[in-house]
């Protein structure tokens, strides 16, 4: 009976934590998705690149998402059971509040090991990658990120080709316009040519350059004395490259790096990734406590004044997060004092749930009438 009892409870919360996850995760996807098309059509990523960096990132948006999850999903689940009266039939059956307290902890044990494993190690595995794979296309040119027959840049500063030759390498009918400093003095520069290729020289430290065929330069304004049309059978002109930074960031560093460091804002980083971890059980005894519901009051009586708490707890994590970076706050103190308050609030809800007052009321009162 105990373990039946449990892994049906375990079903009802599990399943729903997953499709809360899952729908939250699809709404966080679509919404990265469309910032990610905009950077791609001004020309400022590939469109591989972005399937590659939104699939490393999806791990750090569900360590965000999963505690949401699971709280919601407690509420709902159990807020069902009471609505239905299983709930009643359970207690009716011998089955004891804190009988039930205890499954509900066990079914968050399984989600604080999920969440641990994200939090400790796939999550910053998983953006090390993303930032791996960011500076890759960072040291893609300009001319890597073209599509063929539009127009990329905006101004003075345009790019077009109009087709590319895959077994060569070529880029046909280039336009590149752009603005060069002479002497304290912005100068246009536009240049046509009938083909084009990148070439990377290894002795120049894998210098790119941009070599232009059979083409026409023109430099300078129109009808001024400056202006300058040159012709050329070959014109080669050098890229600019980006220096890749190491890739230190906390969220990006394991957690055996983060244990190891002084720096604050590591042990900050360290401090958030077990906080995700530590509020689960808590909300666990919280969504139980806030789920009872009478059968005339709905499921959703209480949820929102549950879900309140929980903004409010993890805006209190995140505006200790910030006090902590800027050194507003002791790191000694850190992040525990808020699980410390919430600890408190999930003991005094779950002595409400579980009628400590009232029968501690009426133990007194029958005292009184023998007296």
């Amino acid at each position: 009976m105990t373990l039946r009892l449990f892994k049906y409870l375990a079903k009802e919360v599990l399943v729903s934590t997953a499709g809360v996850t899952l729908i939250l995760l699809l709404v966080i996807i679509s919404g990265r998705f469309s910032s990610y098309l905009g950077r791609i059509t001004e020309g400022k990523m590939t469109f591989e690149f972005l399937f590659v960096i939104l699939g490393y990132h999806i791990p750090s948006f569900i360590q965000m998402i999963l505690p949401l999850a699971f709280f919601l999903s407690i509420l709902l689940a159990f807020g069902r059971l009471y609505i239905e009266n299983e709930m009643s039939v359970l207690f009716s059956s011998g089955i004891s509040k804190i009988k039930v307290a205890t499954y509900t902890l066990g079914i968050a044990s399984i989600v604080s090991l999920t969440s641990a494993t994200l939090n400790f190690w796939l999550a910053p595995l998983s953006e090390y990658k993303a930032a791996e794979a960011a500076q890759e296309q960072n040291q893609l040119s300009a001319f890597d990120l073209l599509l063929p027959g539009r127009f990329e840049g905006r101004g003075q500063q345009t790019s077009y080709i109009d087709s590319f030759t895959p077994e060569e390498g070529w880029m046909n009918q280039i336009f590149l316009s752009d603005v060069t400093g002479k002497k304290g003095k912005r100068v246009p520069v536009q240049t046509f040519a009938a083909y084009a290729e990148q070439i990377r020289i290894p002795s120049e430290n894998n210098q790119n350059y941009l070599v232009f065929k059979n083409g026409t330069r023109y430099e300078g304004k129109p009808g001024t004395a400056n202006y300058r049309i040159t012709q050329f059978d070959t014109y080669a002109v050098r890229m600019e490259t980006k220096d890749q930074s190491a890739i230190d960031e906390p969220y990006t560093q394991s957690t055996i790096n983060l244990i190891q460091s002084s720096r604050l804002a590591d042990k900050v980083e360290l401090q958030w990734r077990i906080s995700l971890v530590i509020m689960i059980p808590i909300l666990a005894v919280i969504g139980l406590s806030l789920s009872q519901v009478n059968p005339r009051q709905g499921r959703f009586f209480k949820m929102l004044p549950a879900i309140i708490l929980m903004i409010f707890y993890i805006a209190l994590l995140i505006w200790g997060r910030t006090g902590l970076d800027k050194s507003k706050l002791p790191i000694q103190l850190g992040l525990w004092w808020i699980h410390g308050v919430f600890m408190v609030i999930a003991a005094i809800l779950f002595m409400q749930y579980n009628q400590l007052f009232e029968r501690r009321k009426a133990k007194q009162s029958k005292i009184g009438e023998g007296e």
